[in-house]
């Protein structure tokens, strides 16, 4: 009977235990998934089908029979591509595509809005006349917002004629629901992925042992640094503001800095790892962003596949820098604030977005146009060394926005910040929370390691084979089962 109810249990929806990277059911069933990948290396159909099976019962696990939308938004968008379809000789009306092209984007993010910013909208129009609010119980899919762009820039990609519409619905399916990067991307484009789908499957020893790199770097960062950090220090400090001086709530945004970078690019790294070897490159999602000299360059640093989609399929569509400086402003504004409300139906998310919108416009207007520095300058020497604090610590006020659920716990955070605050508590503060502290300084310690250190591990891990790197990801695993709260920490990314 045990067994019985372990194989239903695996069968059923369970809101309560998503089927994350980081539990011990996903790398049991990795290891069975990998199992028949393998055995079905030369039956590229098979294969296919059977990933893509998985990758519905992934999503399936996370989300329940929501994993229709999935389906809906895979088929539909398949469909209008190949009416999208261009060709030398007879090329598809333009009218007829705009309007192919338009249903695609009213399917997508009419579901998008649907699921995502009805309350948001509903409420704020209540507001505005007088009524009052109860929000509707509408469930937010997991993912949602990465799938639905990805789908989003393989049509706009097809009617902009950058690449020709995937003739098979296998195909696209094995795309749009691929489960490492499906619920919390990174959002590959169909322009990197689709050509990948029908090479013949090669890992090379230097791609696996990669593969398992980037797996231990990504368990170190979430399961060891971030919620360790989060558990410890940065949610008490947070959830009970007025219950802490300015001082410790400084070193929680530090905290905070570090816990949602560690989270969302150990996210990152693991769905980057998980693809590698099944034989699959995915582009990085980060570059060690708090390195950045400048708000703009943080944006190249940070969830780059989002920010370089804001960018082409936004930024670029309103018109980019082709229309004069006043009209690039705005549009930078206009595409800053979107990502703002991207990451999550509130005003604060839209305040945080437009502040960085404000902050990108303010750093391109000194550079270039008062300073005619080049769009690609970055200072040296001591500048840049002042212009990465001060670039990391606007970026780290402004998490206040992103963290915070309203303006009023926002101000109420500000306020205990810079008017509570008291020197003389730093000492204590650090030998009440000196793991927590040691981490957030190794965390900000390794982004100024070298390329070349990463390539040595690779190399080492690629010499020792599978033995190594099975030793590797075991001891690191166990290090993390030992710092691990009882409590599931999820990916702060799935929500969006």
């Amino acid at each position: 009977m045990d067994i019985v109810q372990k194989i239903l249990d695996l069968l059923q929806y369970n809101p309560k235990e998503p089927l994350l990277f980081t539990t011990g059911l996903f790398l049991f069933l990795f290891l069975f998934v990998s199992l028949g990948y393998f055995a079905l290396r030369k039956k590229l159909t098979a294969r296919l089908v059977f990933v893509t099976l998985f990758s519905y019962y992934f999503y399936y696990k996370s989300s329940g029979v929501y994993f229709g939308l999935l389906a809906l938004v895979t088929l539909s968008d398949w469909l209008i591509g190949k009416r999208l379809r261009t060709s030398s000789n007879t090329p598809a009306p333009t009218a007829r595509r705009r309007l192919w092209l338009l249903l695609s984007l009213v399917i997508d993010l009419g579901l998008l809005a649907y699921f995502k910013y009805t309350n948001f909208f509903a409420g704020m129009i209540a507001s505005a006349i007088g009524e009052n609010f109860q929000p509707w119980d509408i469930f937010l899919p997991a993912g949602i917002s990465f799938f639905t762009f990805k789908s989003i820039s393989y049509t706009v990609d097809v009617y902009r004629g950058k690449m020709q519409p995937v003739d098979s619905l296998l195909d696209y399916a094995f795309y749009v629901s691929f489960f490492p990067v499906l619920l919390a991307g990174p959002i590959v484009r169909a322009t990197d992925f689709i050509s990948q789908i029908r090479k013949p499957l090669h890992i090379s020893r230097q791609m696996f042992a990669f593969g398992v790199y980037l797996i231990i770097i990504g368990v170190f960062k979430k399961m060891v640094i971030s919620d360790y950090i989060s558990v410890n220090f940065v949610s008490r400090v947070f959830d009970n503001p007025t219950l802490f001086s300015g001082g410790e709530i400084l070193m929680a945004l530090y905290g905070y800095s570090i816990q949602l970078y560690c989270d969302f690019s150990g996210y990152s790294d693991m769905a980057i790892g998980i693809s590698a070897l099944l034989g699959f490159e995915i582009p990085a999602n980060f570059n060690a962003p708090y390195k950045a000299d400048s708000l703009s360059d943080f944006w190249r640093r940070w969830h780059i596949s989002l920010s370089s989609w804001i960018r082409d399929y936004i930024y670029i569509s309103l018109g980019g820098n082709r229309k004069g400086k006043v009209r690039m402003y705005v549009n930078q504004m206009i595409a800053m604030t979107l990502c703002g409300l991207w990451h999550g139906a509130s005003l604060n998310f839209v305040l945080w977005g437009t502040l960085h919108g404000l902050g990108v416009c303010v750093h391109k207007f000194f550079s270039q146009t008062v300073l005619h520095h080049d769009r690609h300058y970055h200072p040296s020497g001591l500048r840049r060394v002042v212009a990465v604090v001060l670039t990391f610590h606007l970026v780290t006020f402004l998490w206040i926005f992103f963290r915070t659920p309203d303006f009023q716990s926002a101000t109420l955070l500000i306020n205990q910040l810079f008017t509570k605050f008291d020197v003389s508590l730093i000492p204590a503060i650090f030998a009440a929370y000196k793991y927590v502290f040691a981490l957030i300084g190794f965390a900000l310690l390794t982004h100024w390691i070298p390329d070349t250190w990463q390539d040595k591990i690779v190399l080492g891990l690629q010499k020792g084979g599978v033995v190594v790197c099975a030793v590797a990801l075991t001891f690191v695993v166990f290090l993390a089962m030992q710092v691990k709260s009882s409590d599931i920490q999820p990916f702060i990314y799935l929500q969006f």
